[in-house]
C-alpha cells in the first residue's frame, strides 16, 4: 500500500513538473508572437558603410553632384534613429516608409554606379589600372550586399515593426531556427545581421544557401541581386585578367 501511494506520488509529482515546464515555456516561438523592437544599430552602422563605400568611388562613376545623395542617406538615417521608440501607428508607418525611401536612395546611387562601371567596361573606357578597377568593383559590390540586406529587412514580414508586434504568421524567408527548435535558444527571432548574411551568401553563391525565400517578392529580389552581382564580377574580372595578361 505505501508502495502504491509513493508510486502515485511521484507520477504527481512528475505531472506538476511537465505542467509548469508547459507554463514556463511560450508555445510559439519568438518570431511568430510579440517581441521587443529590435536595436537600430547594426542598421545604421550598415547604412554608414555604404555611405562610405559611396564617397571612396570616383567622381566619374558617382551620381552628380556627389555630396548630394550620401547628405540624403545620412539624413533620412537620422530620421530613422527613434524608429524603434515609435508608438503611434501613423509615426510608425511614416518612419518605414522613410526607411524604404533610404533603401531606396542607395539602390539609386549604387546602381548608377554599377552601371556606369559595366559600361566603361563594355566600351573599353573603364579598367585601365586593374587594382583600382578591383577596389572600385568591390566597393560597389559591399554596398550591393548592404542594399539588398536592407530591402530583406525592410520587407520580410511587413519590416521590423512588424515582426515584433507578431502580426504576420507567415515568413517571407525560412531562416534554420525556424525549422529546428532545439537548435536554438527560445527567444531566438531574426535581425539585420542574419538578413546581411542572407544577402552576402546570395552575392556571392548566386543562390540561396541556408535560408530559403518563400513568397514571390523574395524570390525575385534574390535573383535580381544575384544577377547584378554575377554580371558585375564576371566584367571586372574578365577585365582584369586582360589587363593584366596584357
Amino acid at each position: 500500500m505505501d508502495e502504491e501511494v509513493r508510486a502515485l506520488h511521484e507520477r504527481l509529482a512528475r505531472l506538476e513538473q511537465l505542467l509548469t515546464t508547459a507554463v514556463e515555456r511560450p508555445a510559439e516561438p519568438a518570431w511568430r508572437r510579440p517581441t521587443a523592437r529590435e536595436s537600430r544599430w547594426a542598421v545604421t552602422a550598415a547604412v554608414l558603410g555604404a555611405v562610405a563605400l559611396q564617397l571612396l568611388l570616383p567622381e566619374r562613376l558617382a551620381f552628380r553632384p556627389e555630396w548630394l545623395l550620401p547628405a540624403l542617406e545620412l539624413l533620412l538615417l537620422v530620421l530613422l534613429l527613434p524608429a524603434r521608440r515609435a508608438r503611434t501607428k501613423r509615426t510608425t508607418s511614416l518612419l518605414r516608409g522613410c526607411g524604404l525611401t533610404l533603401a531606396g536612395i542607395v539602390s539609386l546611387a549604387n546602381g548608377w554606379s554599377a552601371v556606369l562601371l559595366i559600361r566603361g567596361l563594355v566600351r573599353g573606357t573603364e579598367g585601365g589600372d586593374a587594382g583600382t578597377l578591383l577596389m572600385t568593383a568591390v566597393a560597389i559590390w559591399l554596398t550591393n550586399v548592404i542594399v539588398f540586406a536592407l530591402w530583406y529587412w525592410e520587407w520580410d514580414r511587413g519590416g521590423p515593426v512588424a515582426r515584433a508586434e507578431g502580426s504576420s504568421d507567415y515568413p517571407d524567408f525560412l531562416f534554420p531556427q525556424m525549422q529546428s527548435k532545439e537548435l536554438t535558444q527560445a527567444d531566438w527571432e531574426p535581425a539585420f545581421a542574419d538578413y546581411l548574411y542572407v544577402s552576402f551568401t546570395n552575392a556571392t553563391a548566386f543562390s540561396p544557401t541556408d535560408t530559403m525565400p518563400l513568397s514571390r517578392w523574395a524570390k525575385l529580389l534574390m535573383a535580381a541581386q544575384a544577377s547584378i552581382s554575377l554580371l558585375t564580377l564576371a566584367l571586372v574580372v574578365a577585365r582584369s585578367v586582360n589587363i593584366i595578361g596584357g
